[in-house]
């Protein structure tokens, strides 16, 4: 035990955690954080976002590649609240983030100080937890007790704000040194093991024998490979289950790389987006066994008729999915890995040749067609054929989002990065930001629409800073794509708002920025471009000029049956 600065206890709680990179923003409250971080900087490397959110974005994306916890400083006010959206949309995908704010101090504390605010009372409903650090002796114990809240069972994103006194360079506490592994046998994680389930639970083997009963009888399993699979990196458990039960296998949005895009089992995505494959046999499946998946109302469309035939089961760590959208027949309660090893050790070879001869011919052709115009499914393809096969794709949220996840074949859990739950535009290029700071050796793509491009296209200073080689593929159509979609189906086509005509010149942007630009405007335009892209170890900007007109394929409106397509996988309607 010795006596270091709680700055330094800071800085030592995350090398506990085997944290060597954060993103983040200096100001004002957290200045005494960044001057310790000085110090520092041989150990823990720090990225400097544009905007704060890009640093909560980035962050996060670190997490979901590489499956460790992922580490966020802001500074008070306005600071803080930046957050927000980046700490929503963690906490709607289970994403394990550490976030660090500073706020006033104490004695300034509830009197309306310059940027102050509530970031803990605001956090709240968007966290697992949320800690208010008043007394510098208690930051070991918050430290690791957040760390192991954000990793735990399913993991989810922790706020701890400390106050400013807490920070000042002459305060002073007993600090000594505990690796991670050790850090639940300390003082204060003892305490909190009585208030918060840290251990990941255990599955019932009774459950599990109760679903392998069910698996005997059924003639027409079906499963859904959910974003609990790429959580629990239980991608390995997963195949052999599958391929064991011989059955056709679905996605959900966030099961993509869980379960490889290109396996013969595979059916695409599944819901509103869905192929008519997944869709159609979720509607005929006589027994259902959805893996982490919480049955989103853009999965489970109308849970009163949703797999109408079939005995539904669901497997999830998190008690509180079970029943909540749509009921079940069985659960069981555990990890994705653990559940489905307990399966596998008694799980016999089954052959549903007939019942896969029925769903797996519904797929849809790969191979894009002519096209007098560029194509979004042309783009994909050049890019399926070029890239690196570990390749990570970080997406935003819209039109090419569905794309991305129905012509590109995700091979393993952290390769496709998206917003699923909280559908956050803007999100890719942060996401990008942190996978490639994370994967320094690994191509990194952000595949994003015009629309979502201009939410956070300034982070191009942040790759450009630091000589990201990211390949940003912008699907650029003029329009908020998805919400046109909608306008044009349901809406009479009343396009409110929704004609983006305004610039800028993305491949100027990307040029002032010091970035490579190309427009791409046919289908050999777009593999020259990659192509030169891939030759250099740097980053490029490809402005993808699309038909205003293009749509995602297929659609199933909200509410409606699964099969209730509003457009066919086709191009007819």
């Amino acid at each position: 035990m010795k006596r270091i600065r709680a700055t330094a206890a800071i800085m030592e709680c995350l090398l506990e955690q085997e944290v060597d990179t954060v993103f983040g923003y200096p100001g004002g409250t957290i200045l005494n954080v960044y001057d310790e971080l000085y110090r520092y900087k041989d150990k823990i490397h720090h990225v400097l976002t544009a905007h704060e959110q890009g640093a909560a974005h980035a962050a996060d994306g670190y997490a979901r590649s590489t499956g460790k916890v992922g580490v966020c400083f802001a500074t008070s006010g306005p600071g803080a609240t930046n957050l927000t959206t980046g700490i929503a949309t963690a906490y709607l995908d289970s994403s394990p983030v550490v976030f660090i704010t500073c706020n006033v101090t104490e004695a300034t504390l509830g009197k309306d100080a310059f940027q102050e605010v509530d970031i803990t009372g605001i956090a709240m409903p968007i966290t697992k937890a949320t800690f208010l650090v008043r007394d510098p002796a208690t930051i070991p114990a918050v430290m690791r007790q957040a760390f192991a809240v954000a990793a735990s069972g399913r993991p989810g994103p922790v706020l701890i704000d400390f106050l400013k006194d807490v920070t000042f360079p002459g305060v002073e506490i007993e600090y000594e040194f505990v690796p991670w592994r050790e850090n639940r046998s300390c003082a204060g994680m003892r305490e909190l093991n009585r208030d918060h389930e840290l251990k990941k639970p255990t599955p019932n083997r009774e459950d599990v024998d109760i679903l392998l009963d069910m698996i005997a009888e059924a003639e027409r399993p079906f499963v859904i490979c959910g974003g609990g699979v790429v959580l629990g990196r239980a991608d390995r458990e997963f195949k052999t289950f599958a391929e064991k039960l011989d059955a056709p296998v679905a996605i959900s949005l966030m099961g993509g790389g869980g379960f490889s895009g290109s396996h013969p089992l595979t059916t695409g995505m599944i819901g509103m987006h869905g192929s008519k494959a997944s869709n159609t046999a979720c509607d005929e499946c006589d027994l259902l066994i959805a893996v982490g998946c919480r049955f989103s109302d853009r999965v489970a469309l109308n849970p009163a008729t949703f797999a109408k035939q079939a005995k539904i089961v669901q497997i999830d760590i998190d008690r509180a999915e079970i029943d909540k959208n749509v009921l079940t027949d069985h659960h069981i309660i555990g990890s994705a890995r653990r559940v489905l090893a307990m399966l596998n050790e008694k799980l016999p070879q089954y052959d549903h040749s007939a019942w896969k001869a029925h769903i797996l011919p519904l797929r849809a052709p790969s191979v894009a067609e002519a096209s007098d115009h560029l194509t979004p499914q042309q783009v994909l393809e050049t890019m399926r054929v070029q890239m690196p096969p570990d390749a990570i794709v970080a997406t935003d949220v819209g039109q090419h989002q569905m794309w991305a996840i129905k012509y590109l074949h995700f091979q393993y859990p952290g390769q496709m990065l998206t917003s699923g739950g909280f559908g956050t535009m803007g999100f890719g290029l942060g996401a990008a930001i942190g996978a490639q700071t994370a994967h320094p050796d690994k191509r990194v793509f952000h595949i994003t629409g015009d629309g979502c491009f201009r939410m956070n296209c300034h982070e191009l200073a942040t790759v450009g800073y630091y000589k990201l080689p990211i390949i940003t593929v912008v699907f650029n159509n003029g329009t908020l794509g998805m919400v046109r979609q909608w306008q044009s189906l349901i809406y009479g086509k009343r396009y409110s708002e929704t004609t983006l005509d305004r610039g800028p010149d993305f491949v100027k942007l990307a040029e002032a920025y010091g970035i490579r630009g190309f427009r791409v405007e046919t289908a050999e335009d777009m593999e020259r471009a990659l192509a030169q892209v891939l030759e250099s170890w740097e980053p490029a900007v490809l402005d993808c000029r699309l038909n205003i007109d293009e749509m995602v394929r297929p659609m199933v409106a909200s509410g409606s049956e699964i099969t209730d397509f509003l457009l066919s996988e086709g191009g007819e309607s």
